[in-house]
């Protein structure tokens, strides 16, 4: 029981990640239909910037709690302002100018924008493992279970920030797309750009802000991953980009608490199935879930029906 108590914790905590990352691909598909491939890179460039102010800032586990949240706020903001950058570049450099174009080359030019990012991270920061030391460490004990040769079953203050700030971000971007009046501009985007053109509402300055959002929502779980697992490498914004995008069509691409639901799924599946089973087919338990899912529910958990305009 312990042992599935810790697993179901790790799952919420992987999940947490995935979910925030999916946010930014649900967030760009549902005003502009289009899969921003590249978004998962962008999760990679604000772990590596993450990274650097943390070593600039010499932050460690010996800082001081007062201190360290302060550095740590810092180091997100930071991270959140360069990734923002980076999407609203992509947005209007790589997507913007095909946006009327047919529904092909704005896909291909989002794959094209992954290898280009993924290669620059490489270039620059090097192809090997970058590590830090943990910087916060402790937890909440909640089951000790050694006395019936059990394991300590124990919430870390990591993984309590990281599923507690996972949903307060869902919260709080859920309130902003329903009552703001940003919100209300890209739902009027989804629903019939020229129509929402022709009300007042700037196009081009909606669809850049979502993906500035977007790219800064991976910028804080990059920095969550960077702090979890405590290590980074060129190559993580693909997989994580994957299984995020996996997330969000498991939930309901579109939906940003299906987003989220997605992405724990995805990661209780992960985790579970690495716990009970053989690790080496995580990947095809999680894919083969989302086929099933789509088979019977081809809108995925929570997502609408696609009506088509006419």
């Amino acid at each position: 029981m312990e042992y599935f108590i810790q697993q179901l914790i790790n799952g919420l905590t992987l999940g947490s990640i995935y979910g925030l990352i999916a946010i930014g691909y649900t967030m760009v598909y549902g005003i502009i239909g289009m899969i921003n491939f590249a978004h998962g890179d962008i999760f990679t460039v604000g772990a590596y910037v993450a990274l650097a102010v943390i070593l600039l800032l010499g932050i460690s586990g010996a800082t001081g709690a007062t201190m360290l949240v302060l550095a740590l706020l810092l180091v997100l903001v930071i991270s959140m302002v360069f990734t923002a950058v980076w999407g609203w570049t992509v947005e209007r450099i790589a997507y913007r100018p095909l946006r009327g174009s047919f529904r092909l080359a704005p896909l291909i030019t989002a794959i094209g924008m992954s290898i280009v990012l993924q290669n620059f991270i490489q270039v620059t920061q090097g192809a090997r493992v970058k590590p830090i030391q943990p910087i916060i460490s402790g937890g909440i004990p909640l089951f000790d279970g050694r006395s019936d040769g059990g394991i300590i079953v124990q919430l870390s203050w990591m993984q309590l920030l990281i599923i507690v700030s996972t949903f307060v971000l869902m919260v709080g971007f859920t309130f902003l797309i329903t009552k703001t009046a940003l919100g209300r501009s890209q739902r009027a985007c989804e629903q019939d750009q020229k129509m929402a053109a022709l009300l007042g509402v700037d196009v081009d300055k909606t669809i850049s802000l979502t993906f500035v959002m977007g790219a800064a929502l991976a910028a804080v779980a990059g920095l969550m991953f960077l702090l979890l697992y405590g290590v980074l490498d060129f190559y993580i914004g693909f997989l994580a980009g994957i299984k995020a995008f996996t997330a969000a069509v498991l939930g309901g691409i579109g939906s940003l608490p299906g987003a989220m639901l997605g992405g724990i799924v995805l990661g209780l599946i992960e985790v579970f199935w690495s716990a009970y089973f053989s690790v080496e087919y995580k990947d095809v338990a999680a894919f083969s879930i989302l086929a099933i899912v789509l088979i019977f529910m081809p809108s995925g958990l929570l997502g609408k029906p696609e009506v088509e305009k006419v």
